[in-house]
C-alpha cells in the first residue's frame, strides 16, 4: 500500500467486524442489495462517513453479497459541502481497493452559497454521473445521527416527522438511495476512521457550521442529558414510521 493513503480492509479490529456485521443488517433489513446488483455508485465526500461506507461496502463484496463493482463519485468545486480534501488523495485510495473514481465539479460561489441548493446540485451531479455508468443504485454515507437530526429537524421546522429512510428511490432520476450506514452511530465511525487513520478529515464547507442542523444537533445534546438513548430512539422511531408509512401506502 501507499504511504499515504489509509486503506482500511479485513480482517478488522473487533470495531470493524461490529460495523460490517450493522451495514450486513440493514442491507439485508431492508433489500439495500440485491443478486442482481451489479454497480452500486458511492458518494465520496471523502469525510470519514463516506471513507467508511466506501471501506465496508467493499469489504462485503462477494462474500453473502455479488460481487458488484463500485464507483465513488465525488463532487469537488471552489465551494461544495464535504471534507475538503484532494481529488488526488482519494484517487489514490480508490487506486488501492481497485475503484472507479469519478469527479464531479460543483458551480457553486461563495455569495450564493446555502446548503439546500447546494444539495440538490450535488445530488444531481451524483445520480448523473452515476446513470453514465449503469449504476442504478447509490450509496449515501448517512448515519444513526444524521436520521435523528433529520427527524427533529423537520419536525420542528415543516411539522412532518420525516427521518432519513434506508432506501429512497428517486423516480424523476431513474436511481435509488441506499444508506447502508443507517444503524451507526457516529460516534463508532469516529473511532472507527482514527483506528484506521483517517479521522483528520473534517467538513470544511463555510457555511455548515451555523446551519440548522448544527443547531438541531445541539439540541439533541442536551436532551440527552435527561434521556441518554434520545438519540438512538429518535432514530429508530423514524424508521418505525417510515416502515409503517411505506406499507400503508
Amino acid at each position: 500500500m501507499e504511504i499515504g493513503f489509509p486503506v482500511a480492509r479485513p480482517p478488522w479490529t473487533a470495531l470493524g467486524k461490529e460495523l460490517e456485521s450493522c451495514l450486513r443488517k440493514a442491507l439485508f433489513d431492508h433489500n439495500l442489495l440485491d443478486e442482481k446488483t451489479e454497480r452500486v455508485a458511492i458518494a465520496l465526500s471523502g469525510g470519514k462517513d463516506s471513507l467508511t461506507l466506501l471501506y465496508l461496502l467493499h469489504a462485503i463484496r462477494g462474500r453473502g453479497f455479488p460481487l458488484f463493482d463500485i464507483h465513488a463519485i465525488h463532487v469537488d468545486g471552489e465551494f461544495s459541502c464535504g471534507s475538503g480534501v484532494s481529488g488526488d488523495f482519494l484517487r489514490g485510495i480508490c487506486k488501492e481497493l481497485g475503484v472507479d473514481f469519478i469527479t464531479c465539479e460543483s458551480t457553486q460561489k461563495r455569495e450564493e452559497l446555502e446548503c439546500y441548493r447546494c444539495s440538490r446540485e450535488r445530488r444531481k451531479l451524483i445520480f448523473e454521473a452515476a446513470k453514465r455508468v449503469g449504476a442504478t443504485t447509490v450509496a449515501f454515507g448517512h448515519h444513526r445521527d444524521d436520521s435523528a437530526q433529520t427527524l427533529l429537524l423537520n419536525l420542528l421546522h415543516k411539522a412532518e416527522f420525516a427521518a432519513n429512510l434506508p432506501k429512497v428511490p428517486m423516480h424523476a432520476y431513474g436511481v435509488t438511495i441506499i444508506r447502508p450506514l443507517i444503524y451507526i452511530a457516529e460516534e463508532s465511525i469516529r473511532t472507527f476512521a482514527k483506528q484506521y487513520g483517517f479521522a483528520r478529515i473534517t467538513c470544511q464547507c463555510p457555511v455548515g457550521q451555523d446551519s440548522k442542523r448544527k443547531v438541531v444537533d445541539q439540541l439533541i445534546k442536551q436532551i440527552e442529558e435527561h434521556f441518554p438513548h434520545a438519540r438512538g430512539n429518535l432514530a429508530k422511531a423514524g424508521l418505525l414510521y417510515g416502515s409503517d408509512k411505506a406499507t400503508r401506502n
